[in-house]
Order: C-alpha cells, then structure tokens, then sequence
C-alpha cells in the first residue's frame, strides 16, 4: 500500500538540503520534500484531519487515514510574524479533502518580513511511513504528486476465502480514460476495503489497487469497462468503485489528459475543415449560402453639374431615410451601426469630394464613388487594423447611396432556414437585412473580430468565423456545414457520425440555455457558496434594458465612447447626464461601472486633435487623451457624478499605467463632489489593460476601490500582436498561458490588498473562460448581455476548489492551444 503527497503550493520543489536552517537541512523533524512558493494558497495534500494548526497560522500538521502525519511549515521564523498575514481557512480537528485550502498568506508581506519563504513539507512519523518517490528540482503545481509514502512494516491485507463474485459495468467519463491520477484515486478507494477489487477492459484485467495494471488496460473516454469484487465487503467495494469511476474524478486531476487533448488539436485540419477567426461563439449546424455582391455599374461622365448636384441629393435623402428607418427600428448594437451610418452619409469631406468631381463633369455616382475611395485609400495609409475594418462601414454607404441613384436592388433571394451564410466580406447594411430570415452562422473569406459585423453577431449571439481565406471558396452552395465558432473551424461535407456528434453538443447548449434562462433572475454563486457577480458591458439604454432582462446583476463596463464617435463635437454634459442616467434607470440601482472617454488609436474623434502617431497603440490613448484634454475630462465627470441615486455610478479609468494617472483623476472627482455638494463616496478604480497595471496592480489596489482587466487590450500588449491585424489575429488569444499568469497575478495582488478585481474583455464572454477567470481569482465577470444567463449557469456548476486546479493547470500549459484543450476536457467532464 502506498500513499501518494500532493504538493499543498504552487511552486519550485526542491531537497530540503536547500532549506537554509538545519532542524529542516538535516531532518530533525522527518524527510520531506521544500517548496518555493509562488502561490498564496496552501491545500491539502491527502484526505484526512487537521491534528495541529499553530497560533500564528504559519504551520499545520495533518494524519492521513492511512496514519501518514505530514507538517507543511510556511516560510522559516515566519512564528515571529505572530500571525500577521496569514488567515488559517479550517480548524483543528477538521476532516479535509485532497486540494481543500488550509491556510491563505499574504505573499509579499511575510515574504518582506521572513527570513525565507522556502515551505518544507516533512513526514513526521518516519518509523511508520518512508518515501519511495518524491518531485524535487522543478516547477509544481497545487494538487500535483510531490512524495509518495510506504508503510514501513506493511501489513498483510486479509483476504477472504468467500468465492462470491459481484460485478458491474460501468461506463467511464474520464474525458481520456483511467491514466495516472484516476488510477491513484481509484487504487485509494479500492485499498479501503478488504475485498479483492478488479476492472476489466474486454479481454485485459486490472487489480484496482495497481496503477500501473490499471494503466495497462488501455481505457478511453465513453469505454464500458466491468468492476469485479469478491469478499466480505465486495458489494460495498463495488459500489465505490462504480461511483468513482462514473465521475470525473473530481477538480485537477486530468493533467496527462492536456497533453492528448493538446496534441489533437495541434494537428493539421483534415479535409473538409477549414479554419478561422472566431468573430462571435458558437454552433451552428446547415447548409451553406453563399452571398453574392450585385455589381453596380456607374457612368463616368455626367450630364450638367447642377443635374447631378440635384440627383446626389435625392439618392443620398433616400438611402439616409432607409437608414434612418432601420435606426429607427433597432436596438442595441444595430441601431448604434446604423447612427454611425447617418453620420457618414452627412460626412463633409465624402459630400466635398463627390462636389469636386462633379464640378471635373463627372457622374453623381461616379462622384459619389471616388470621394468614398479616397477615405478607403486614407484610411488604409494609417496602417491600423482597426480603423481598416471600419472600410466596410464605408463601402456599405457607397452601395446603398448608388442602389438609390440607380434602382439597383441590393437584396438578394431569401434564405432558406437554417443557413449558413459564405461570403467574400459582409456589409452591416446586409447583415441587418440578412439578419430577417435567421441565418444558423456566418462564414467569412475576410473580415475582422473586431468589425461592425463582428459585433452586431456578438449582439445576437451568432455564431460567426472570419478571415477563413480563399479555402472558403471551394464550399458549393448547398453543402452541408458544421460551424464550430467555439474551436474555430467548419466542417464542410461531414460524417454521419460527425453531424450526430455536433448535434448533441447543439442540443447540450440548448438545454443549458433554457436552464439559464429559467434562473436568470436569481443571484449567482458557485456551488460552495463563493458570490461570483456576473454584470454586462453596455454602450446604451437599449444594451441595459437587454442586460437587465437576462439577469445580469450591474454593469461592468459602459462604453461611454458611444456618445463621443461618429460625430463632429462632442457631447454636452447634459447629453452625457441624460444617457448615463437612463442606463442607471434602466438598471434599477444595481452598480454601472462607467468607463471615461476611451478615445484616441482605433477609435478617433474628429474634433479631439491627436498629431500622426507610427503606432496608435502605444500612443495617445484612453486616460492620456482625457488628461490632455482637461475640460473634456470634467464635463464627463460632472455628467456623471450627476446621476442619481448619487453613487450607483462608479468611475473607471481606462488605459492607467501609472499611480499617478489615477490620483491625478481622483483627485479631479473629489474637487468636483465639492463643487456641486455631493457627500455619498463615489468609487473610482482602474481598468488593467497594460502590462504596467497588471505587475503594479498591489500599488494601484491600495489607492483604486477596484480593479477590472480589459483582456482585449491585455492580450495584443503582452503578446506583442495588434488583434486587429489578420495578419496575426489568429494568435491574439486571451487563453495564452502568458496571458492568464497576467491575469492571475493582478488578482493575486490586488485581492492582497483587500480589492475585488473583475474582468471586462472578451474572455469574459467565453464560456470556456469562466473556470478559469474565477479560479485565478476573479469575482466579478463583465459579458456581453446575451450572455450573461448563460454565464450565471456555468459559475453556478463549478466549485470555487475545482476552478482554482483547473486554473493551476491553465498556468502551467505551454500555449493558448493547449489552454483550450483543456478547457474543452473540463467542460466535457462536467456534462
């Protein structure tokens, strides 16, 4: 009988001669293995009781049923701290599982105040137990194997000589069979009984209590396998075992799983897959349509001037009312489109272009063409992504303009249901059309994650993929499609076996949509209790009212540049006061997390005067461009401090790298709660989208009443890539291991400081996200409204200890590919 240590800390394991004090060197108090911590969290290393805790909470001892006593002592004289910063989470006498936290430390401050933090974990009653392995000289993580013990004198296990044998099959949903842990937990259980236990994978046999005979048997995930027992205990044997085995074994232990899971999705698409970008998350599953752009010819010359003066205008008041009229009728992301259209079909420069060409002799609707080419040609001169894929913007107002001039209908044959639209690119203006006739998904040869279309899919939970390249393009119309907008690519043409598989991951989510949305309405927590808020991001009253109705409990981020763009001066204070106003209205007192103006590299203000920069991004951006523009700064935070009840708003500062970027607006809020005698504490935290926020985020938190990460932003600054760019959008992922250690480690920092920390970016609406975020530590999570029901349902499943494992897995994955397989094996475990 052998009895495996898992390590109670992420971090470095290395031999106790490396500990610089000898009671521990030279093994006074029992071997072991030491660990140097890098996290703040110590958990259990086996099942069993808490025999001692010390006063000062530096150190514990507990007994394992086995009879094994393992103390882990935090850091060295670490008793002289009296107990200032650690919090002991159990009490003596306790029963704990493998992975239940025990102590929680404040990091920094013992490691300031310590002689070493190096943490020896030492097994105290070596007459009874020695080590046959440990895992010394490299990285570990919580929950992962650091010893295993033996008995010293083992004794003989009775067998009994009773020949009844019971058995039962049992179907096995381990996402990749019994490896490594699953054997050791199935081995513990089986040693807890007398009865001989076996396990049967067709013709191959396995004793329960033999790891490597359980590995042997070669099971895979969906496997029928048989569990025999015989004695005088078998049916109790039996039970356990079968229970176990129906389970997924508990939190963290699928680790040899991320690497089979990971190699898989590392190799080469087949034929018939295609991959992309996800643009909006999903599935979807018909045929394909492709959409075809009509062409719309134009002549070049003109009759007179003022003939085509006078036809530019009756097109353009035609188009502007049936855009108008589509404003008009949307809500939400539709209608913020279609008011940014109104704004370009009124655009001075694009009427003073088309004007000169006329003037030249040309047509109206060659006029109307060149002037929108040149903006297409000024734009694509910035060399930035983002504004590029607002070129769709611009061509879509060109089309609609000359179908007006010249008769020529843009609207092509209904679709039948359940398609799946291929095209080159798609317009806004198409897809709001389109969007009639419930198409199941969208498939791109072009196109951004970040465009309009982009986001009016988001809006309405549509899947979609872009960028796919000139491989869409041998998909006929009428194929059959499988489009996985949550792993990237689409099947074209797939196995019977295939589609049976897709439709009951289709029908899964359906099922957990309705779930959802019975309990939208009630309060989120995981399933041990632990308040995880889930709010949405907003950019209007429209977005709010959605956001309220799918349950969410606030909002996290209110984009407040949706007041400031597509127009030529910016918003009045009381514009400003009346909007924000009537999202909080609409919100019904819960918290709004307004971001201040968030102007400046992908996002321009006309009348906001920002020099030519080489690289926006790393430019005047966010709180750089509001603090350079001072009274636009203050008439923001006047409208919003206006807003009642007086503190349900709270302010936030996008794009902080520095302390004194947040005193410098602190300091700007208390001047003017005084002036205008507001007395309620308005709070004002701080948006971590930089590096520099996430590694100061202890100083930050000490000043800012909270923080939220911006992982859009987060990710194209740690991983060096612009995530509009195609040219590597598809490496901008959040999920990237360097991403999540970011992420980790400003909640790790600022919750030290007493600070709540939330996500607002994308991956907050990435149900394969959720696990993870709230075991790194995250308590508030900020998705785009169709989510959030959905959202509140896949906290509510999870255990805050089995979100924290799976999250020290994430860590530890070398690439966001590997990150998503093991997502996708957590999630297939939990089904």
């Amino acid at each position: 009988m052998s009895l495996i240590i898992t390590s109670p800390l992420r971090g470095w394991a290395t031999t106790l001669d490396s500990v610089p004090d000898p009671v521990f060197a030279q093994r006074m108090m029992g071997d072991g293995v030491a660990i140097q911590p890098l996290g703040d969290t110590v958990v259990a290393p086996f099942d069993g009781e808490v025999v001692t805790l010390h006063d000062a909470g530096h150190a514990i001892s507990l007994r394992s049923a086995e009879g094994a006593e393992v103390l882990i002592h935090i850091g060295l004289d670490t008793v002289m701290l009296k107990g200032e910063g650690f919090t002991p989470l159990i009490a003596m006498g306790d029963k704990v599982s493998r992975g239940d936290p025990l102590i929680r430390f404040d990091l920094d401050a013992v490691a300031l105040a310590a002689t070493s933090l190096i943490t020896p974990v030492i097994v105290t009653n070596a007459e009874a137990f020695a080590i046959s392995r440990r895992t010394v000289d490299c990285a570990i993580g919580a929950c992962e194997a650091l010893m295993t013990l033996v008995p010293v004198q083992a004794e003989a296990r009775r067998r009994s000589d009773d020949g009844t044998v019971v058995e039962q099959a049992v179907t096995l949903s381990l996402p990749h069979g019994i490896h490594a842990r699953p054997a050791a937990r199935i081995g513990e259980t089986a040693r807890r009984f007398e009865a001989d236990v076996h396990l049967l994978n067709g013709d191959k046999r396995g004793d329960a209590r033999s790891t490597v005979a359980l590995l042997a048997l070669g099971t895979g995930f969906g496997d029928e396998v048989v569990v025999q027992a015989r004695g005088d205990d078998a049916e109790a044997a039996l039970a356990a075992i079968v229970a176990l085995l129906a389970t997924d074994m508990g939190e963290g232990k699928p680790a040899a799983a991320v690497t089979a899971a990971a190699t898989a999705a590392a190799e080469p698409l087949r034929v018939g897959q295609i991959g992309g970008i996800i643009a909006s998350r999903g599935l979807a599953m018909g045929p394909a349509v492709r959409l075809r752009q009509t062409e719309i010819a134009v002549a070049r010359d003109g009759a007179s001037a003022a003939e085509e003066r006078t036809a530019l205008l009756a097109a353009r008041t035609a188009a502007r009312a049936q855009i108008a009229a589509r404003a008009d009728s949307a809500d939400g992301n539709v209608a913020a489109v279609m008011q940014a259209h109104l704004a370009l079909i009124d655009d001075p420069e694009l009427l003073a272009g088309a004007e000169r060409r006329i003037a030249e002799g040309r047509s109206a609707g060659f006029a109307w063409r060149g002037a929108i080419h040149d903006q297409i040609d000024a734009i694509r001169a910035t060399g930035n992504a983002h504004l590029i894929e607002r070129i769709d913007d611009l061509i879509d107002i060109e089309r609609q303009l000359l179908s007006a001039l010249t008769g020529t209908p843009l609207g092509g044959d209904a679709l039948p249901p359940g398609a799946i639209i291929i095209a080159d690119d798609l317009l806004p203006s198409q897809f709001v059309a389109l969007a009639a006739g419930r198409p199941a998904g969208i498939a791109l040869l072009h196109g951004g994650p970040t465009s309009h279309v982009a986001i009016l899919c988001a809006g309405m939970c549509l899947p979609a993929l872009v960028a796919m390249g000139d491989a869409l393009n041998e998909i006929a119309d009428g194929t059959p499609l499988l489009l996985d907008a949550e792993a990237g690519l689409v099947t074209a043409s797939p196995t019977p076996g295939e589609v049976d598989a897709f439709a009951a991951r289709l029908a899964q989510r359906d099922a957990r949509r309705e779930a959802a949305k019975a309990a939208a309405k009630n309060a989120c927590q995981t399933a041990d209790g632990t308040r995880i808020e889930i709010f949405a991001n907003i950019g209007t009253v429209e977005d709010a009212v959605l956001a309220a109705e799918q349950g969410a409990e606030g909002s996290g981020l209110v984009r407040s540049e949706f007041l400031f763009l597509d127009r030529d001066t910016a918003p009045s204070e009381d514009e400003q006061h009346a909007a924000y106003q009537g999202i909080a209205d609409a919100l019904a007192g819960m918290p709004v997390i307004i971001r201040l103006l968030d102007i400046g590299g992908d996002k321009p203000a006309a009348y906001i005067p920002i020099a030519h920069e080489e690289n926006p991004a790393l430019g005047q951006r966010g709180i750089r461009v509001a603090l350079a523009q001072p009274d636009l700064l203050e008439t923001q935070l006047r409208a919003i401090l206006r807003v009642e009840p007086a503190g349900q708003c709270k302010i936030m500062i996008p794009m902080v790298a520095s302390l004194d970027e947040l005193r410098h607006v602190r300091a700007i809020v208390e001047r003017l709660r005084g002036e205008m005698g507001i007395t309620t504490p308005v709070e004002v935290g701080v948006m971590v989208e930089t590096p520099a926020a996430a590694m100061t985020a202890d100083l930050l938190a000490v000043e800012a009443d909270f923080l939220s990460i911006g992982t859009n932003d987060l990710t194209q600054y740690v991983l060096a890539m612009d995530r509009g760019n195609p040219a590597v959008a598809a490496g901008v992922d959040a999920m990237h291991p360097a991403v999540l250690r970011m992420i980790g480690e400003t909640c790790r920092l600022a919750t030290a400081r007493g600070r709540w920390v939330g996500v607002c970016g994308g991956l907050a609406s990435d149900p394969a996200a959720l696990p993870i975020l709230v075991g790194l530590g995250a308590t508030e999570l900020s998705a785009v409204p169709g989510f959030v029901a959905e959202a509140k349902q896949i906290v509510r499943g999870l255990t805050l200890i089995e979100a924290r494992a799976h999250a020290e897995l994430a860590l530890q994955c070398k690439s966001a590919a590997e990150v998503r397989a093991l997502a996708r094996a957590f999630e297939e475990t939990r089904r």
